[in-house]
């Protein structure tokens, strides 16, 4: 599969909120339960600009296949970030993780952070299966999380250092 990665951009927001919603519909694997807009998505981007790094995947056609993003988190310490990966229905699997993941290590490291913080829920064996199989290790678990919605699930941190 051709993939291009890049930083993405105030028009890709619409179609990654596309992206995530589906996945959102579909439960089980992120902690979000209700739909975001573009709208949500720029908010989001413009948060920490400066600390902050959001790449997609898109195919030849220019069609979004997967994003993700780098941030700080204000429960991390300020060498830390935040990491969150989100792969269209059907495409994972493909190297689109690995990809964006390649491309937001570089970009941690030019932010000058020094480790890079995943927390999965503990019911989503692809997510953990895919920052392990990264170098994740795992630091913290953190029981009975309640989600928007009430479900309660319990909830994994993983760390990669970038030394």
């Amino acid at each position: 599969m051709s993939l291009t990665i890049r930083r993405a951009g105030a028009l890709d927001a619409r179609p990654m909120a596309d992206l995530l919603n589906a996945i959102i519909r579909k439960g089980g694997t992120t902690a979000f339960v209700e739909d975001v807009t573009g709208d949500t998505l720029l908010g989001w981007f413009a948060l920490a600009p400066e600390r902050s790094v959001w790449h997609i995947a898109e195919d030849t056609g220019g069609k979004i296949l997967g994003f993700q993003s780098i941030e700080p988190r204000g429960s991390l310490p300020p060498e830390a970030c935040d990491i969150a990966t989100f792969v269209k229905l059907g495409q994972t699997g493909l190297g689109i993780g690995s990809k964006l993941f390649a491309a937001s290590t570089e970009a941690a490291r030019a932010l000058g952070y020094r480790w890079i913080n995943a927390t999965i829920r503990a019911d989503n064996e692809s997510g953990l299966t895919y920052y392990q199989s990264r170098g994740f290790e795992d630091y913290a678990r953190h029981k009975d999380v309640a989600l928007g919605n009430g479900l309660v699930v319990d909830r994994v941190s993983k760390r990669y250092d970038l030394d």
